[in-house]
């Protein structure tokens, strides 16, 4: 599973829509969880149009290339001041792997997933932290599944340096058919003009009986209004010899 998608959804620390409501973020893009929560009453559509990755490494003394496409979505909705629903779906995807001098193009539907996120008070205006408990049920299309459910719980504490510059750190823990795996990614958002803000992003991930994973991502937010963002990133990932990229635009609506 590659470091970039270890949710099966995208999820992230969103530029804050503070016209809206004090606390609700986005949670998109990047990999970092954001501990806003959807107002009561009120739906969030988080889209990604698309995400695509490209890999190159060795198998068997060849080189092989791998591309690949998909539309995740994630929609939230407020149950509580603090407490949200969330419903994701990895969406269509497309695969290209080319090797030997032979392509072989493959097409199908991701896993969906189904959460719960709480706001947790730190009575602190500049602390701010949420848990997500969450299960990725494995329903999607052979080559476009996880194969087994995932269940998992995330937590995200988020810190306002300044008006400026906000760092947040999130940790998650999954088990997989008895295995587990542990994430970190720590984060620093910075506003660089009213709508506009970046973030850049440190990701570290340990599965059992796998390697260590690591990667690097950067993006853009911009708030098109008080109701709607759009989104650009990008990532590398730092492990082996392996090349391994990843990028993505996408949109978020609030309703």
């Amino acid at each position: 599973m590659s470091v970039f998608k270890f949710t099966g959804v995208v999820i992230a620390a969103g530029f804050s829509l503070n016209a809206v409501a004090a606390e609700f973020s986005f949670d998109r893009p990047g990999a970092g969880m954001g501990t806003g929560i959807t107002p009561v009453g009120q739906l969030a559509w988080e889209q990604s149009i698309p995400a695509a990755s490209y890999n190159e490494t060795v198998t068997d003394g060849e080189k092989q290339k791998t591309v690949t496409l998909n539309g995740d979505m994630l929609f939230r909705t407020g149950l509580a001041k603090d407490l949200e629903l969330q419903l994701g779906w990895q969406g269509p995807g497309w695969i290209k792997t080319k090797r030997a001098g032979k392509s072989v193009e493959e097409d199908g539907l991701g896993d969906v997933s189904i959460g719960i996120k709480k706001a947790i008070d730190l009575k602190d205006d500049k602390l701010s932290m949420a848990v997500l408990a969450e299960a990725i049920i494995a329903t999607g299309n052979d080559g476009f599944t996880n194969e087994d459910d995932i269940y998992s719980l995330t937590s995200a504490v988020s810190y306002d340096y300044s008006d400026l510059v906000t760092t947040s750190i999130t940790m998650r823990y999954e088990a997989q058919n008895s295995d587990w795996a542990v994430t970190a990614v720590p984060t620093i958002e910075y506003a660089i003009t009213d709508k506009l803000s970046g973030f850049s992003e440190f990701v570290y991930r340990k599965a059992e009986s796998q390697d260590y994973e690591y990667a690097l991502g950067s993006g853009v937010v911009y708030a098109l209004n008080e109701r709607t963002q759009l989104d650009a990133s990008i990532g590398v990932g730092l492990n082996g010899n392996d090349r391994d990229y990843q990028a993505g635009l996408g949109f978020s609506y609030l309703f």
